[in-house]
């Protein structure tokens, strides 16, 4: 096979390029990829470099996934001589677990059995510490102050070194907790995502045989989203590449958007420096996005000053021009959305629709107009299959197998399901472990072994200490799924579900189901319990992904990688996006960071690009929806490239407006036309206005609960309701207390209410 046949010139020459650095700077959609899997087949098959021989590394296990696929199919041969292709951290794990005991004699206490803790086990040692110290969230959400000890931690910083240069009381504490923190991690023999990096820099870096033994195995190293990566994982890459310098980075500084979570721009930036007489080679042609899509985003972030410079192209045709649409309220935004979708969804039903937003917070609106339609959709960001309850019950019970010393595990299982060991309990036992410094697992074995528990605690205590030293017995040996299932009997899980015996407890059950099933596949491709628990740790959000779902809602962050034929934008507004912590930082490079998000969620478009902004929206759970500002960003996209379509103030309920046009046959998708008087409505609804009707003089109260009376409650009659003021009756459906009420308030469209709960007056 010809590995160079159907590359465009600059592909072609990536491909080719061999000894020495190179920098592939790769816009969005110019097939990246393509570039990456063909260099090393390139490699293999051209200068007959041993496949075991190359390191291809990038961020999630999607990408690293989808890109060994393309490896296998392009140089099939033995598992065991195919180039390596993973992500940084499970790449990092491997080395810890092989190369680990040398580690042990640099950082005393290190084992190459370690535990691997999520977010929830990370937020949970926080809890932990927070209690000792006589904190609550208060002084810190968890997230944040995880968020804080995650940056220093990405930056080399220890506890004693950010106490050291703390300024103010908070960061004091915050040196406080961290220090404690570290300490739990290191008591339950656990590592978190960023001690894997850090760990395996301190490997490499401090210990030369391991460094010489791993340099002259891998002779090229490759770097995908290069521009995403932190100091740490700078560090790593160049420990990796020793004195060859053989390292091809391929990345896209306009699509560097992970600054909050340490990754650092001036990695792809200062590469020419970092490696003097590097090649640098623009990959420019889009295969993606039609030609106004590419002029729209690549205009928006021409206005940074800290990039490379590229300007994408394409052969495709100009396509439709991008909408934008100007909302008068957030509500009719989200209709506005959710009706475009439903008319796309009838032309192209098999075209694959993105909502983008900046904050998750935006998504509950769009998910209620998409309901209203009864469109389905799936939410990106939610729960994982991993991070679901009993998953990950039934993972804690592995680990403390494995890893008796693993405190969080051990206390969310020690109870779970219910054995008799209570709250007060396992209270005595953290006090104890925590006043003679033990582990939990050391203390709970000290005070059997002192008879310090009550008769009926002691008794519970016995068993799950039996269970769990039996059930750990030649665990190493054991298929997982044997493991796995002998876990669901013994501990009562499964029997626990099995009584509940609703259709939630079936789900759940199921969903253990699949998590043999995966076990089993594990077992299948070699791996043992340990290798299983691993890939399950280092799943994230990113892998869940699925691009072929109909709906999609996710923020711009998690569209990164992905592309839809038709996206919208949401709440294009200053304060939204760009967001408010970059406007008030007053951090030029904040701002340069909200701009290259703008980027990327313009470029996951191929077809058809939506943006929209509301002209006022309800902000914190304020009581009064507050005026807006358009994004800066929308003022950045040429004029010409741009068809504006506007909401009217006294819109119409979308969603009612469609379904009015449906009862009168008249054949109409919403165009932006909007009805504003009583009359106009009801001609939609009965074919013609009704006669005036003579509101009476008194004011009769509806009462919660009460039977609607037509008699004196109907179509024209007005009412007066707290939220949306006086409006006018439009019609009924149903009786007695489920009654539906549909009606006009000016200035806020239609509304359908309960009238039991309405607490609507009838003038």
């Amino acid at each position: 096979m010809d590995f160079l046949d159907g590359l465009n010139p600059r592909q072609r020459e990536a491909v080719e390029h061999t000894e020495g650095p190179l920098l592939v700077l790769a816009g969005a959609g110019s097939g990246k990829t393509r570039v990456i899997t063909h260099r090393i087949a390139h490699l293999v098959s051209a200068h007959k470099v041993p496949g075991w021989a190359i390191l291809a590394v990038t961020f999630t296990n999607k990408a690293a996934g989808e890109m060994r696929e393309r490896v296998r199919s392009l140089v099939p041969g033995e598992p065991r001589d195919a180039p390596t292709v993973s992500t940084f951290h499970s790449f990092c794990v491997r080395l810890l677990r092989r190369e680990g005991a040398a580690l042990a004699q640099i950082r005393p206490g290190f084992t190459p059995q370690f535990t691997i803790y999520d977010d929830d086990d990370q937020i949970s040692i926080l809890r932990a510490v927070y209690k000792q110290l006589g904190l609550d969230d208060k002084f810190m959400q968890h997230r944040a102050a995880l968020s804080r000890i995650s940056h220093a931690k990405s930056h080399k910083q220890s506890p004693a070194e950010m106490a050291r240069a703390a300024t103010d009381p908070t960061t004091t504490r915050l040196a406080v907790i961290y220090e404690r923190y570290e300490a739990r991690l290191h008591e339950s023999n656990a590592l978190d995502f960023d001690d894997l990096l850090l760990e395996a820099v301190r490997l490499l870096a401090n210990d030369a045989p391991t460094q010489e033994r791993i340099n002259r195995r891998y002779e090229f190293l490759m770097v995908d989203e290069y521009q995403d990566t932190n100091r740490s994982q700078y560090d790593l890459m160049r420990l990796l590449t020793g004195d060859r310098h053989n390292v091809a980075v391929v990345g896209d500084e306009d699509q560097s958007i992970y600054g909050w979570r340490g990754a650092n721009i001036r990695n792809i930036l200062d590469f020419e420096r970092d490696f003097p007489g590097a090649t640098i080679i623009r990959l420019e042609q889009n295969y993606r996005s039609t030609k106004n899509i590419l002029e729209a985003a690549s205009a928006v972030v021409a206005h940074n000053t800290e990039r490379i410079g590229k300007w994408l192209w394409t052969e495709s045709g100009e396509g439709d021009r991008i909408t934008l649409y100007e909302a008068p309220d957030a509500e009719n935004e989200a209709l506005w959305i959710a009706d475009k979708i439903e008319a796309h969804m009838a032309r192209n039903p098999e075209e694959h629709v993105a909502v983008l937003y900046r904050t998750n917070a935006q998504s509950r609106q769009i998910e209620e107009a998409l309901r209203r339609y009864g469109r389905k959709y799936i939410v990106v960001g939610g729960f994982s299959f991993y991070q679901r309850a009993e998953i990950k019950d039934v993972i804690a019970y592995l680990r403390v197998l494995l890893s008796p010393q693993d405190t969080i595990s051990l206390l969310r299982i020690i109870n779970t399901p219910a054995r008799g060991i209570g709250r007060t309990t396992i209270e005595q036992i953290e006090q104890y472990a925590l006043t003679h410094e033990l582990a939990l697992w050391t203390a709970l074995e000290r005070m059997l072994e002192e008879r310090l528990f009550p008769a009926r605690a002691e008794a519970a205590l016995t068993e799950f200490h039996r269970m769990i030293k039996e059930l750990a017995d030649g665990i190493e040996t054991r298929p997982p799924a044997e493991t796995l299932n002998a876990v669901l009997d013994r501990s009562g899980y499964r029997k626990m579900l099995e009584a509940e015996g609703n259709e939630e407890a079936a789900s759940r059950m199921a969903n253990l189901d699949e998590l043999l099933n995966a076990a089993a596949d594990a077992a299948e491709r070699g791996e043992s319990l340990r290798d299983f628990l691993d890939h399950a740790a280092l799943v994230s959000d990113a892998d869940s992904v699925d691009d072929r779902a109909p709906v999609s809602l996710l923020t711009m962050h998690n569209a990164k990688g992905l592309e839809f034929p038709v996206v919208f934008i949401a709440g294009m507004e200053e304060g939204l996006f760009p967001h408010s912590r970059s406007i008030n930082s007053g951090d030029v490079m904040q701002m340069e960071e909200e701009r290259r998000l703008c980027y990327v969620g313009m470029t996951r478009a191929r077809k058809k690009l939506y943006l929209s902004w509301a002209r006022y929206r309800r902000r914190f759970g304020a009581g009064q929806p507050e005026a807006s500002i358009r994004s800066r960003f929308l003022k950045e996209v040429p004029a010409t490239l741009i068809e504006n379509v506007r909401g009217d103030q006294g819109h119409v309920d979308l969603y009612a407006e469609r379904h009015m046009v449906r009862e009168t046959a008249q054949r109409n998708l919403y165009t932006g036309k909007t009805y504003n008087s009583v009359d106009a409505i009801q001609q939609f609804f009965a074919g013609g206005a009704p006669k005036p009707v003579a509101p009476p003089k008194t004011v009769v109260p509806v009462a919660p609960g009460a039977p609607v009376k037509k008699k004196k409650f109907g179509p024209g009659s007005t009412i007066e309701h707290a939220k949306y003021g006086h409006g006018t009756v439009l019609r009924l459906e149903g009786t007695g207390e489920d009654t539906k009420v549909t009606v006009s308030f000016p200035g806020h469209g239609l509304k359908k209410l309960i009238a039991k709960y309405a607490g609507i007056k009838v003038e």
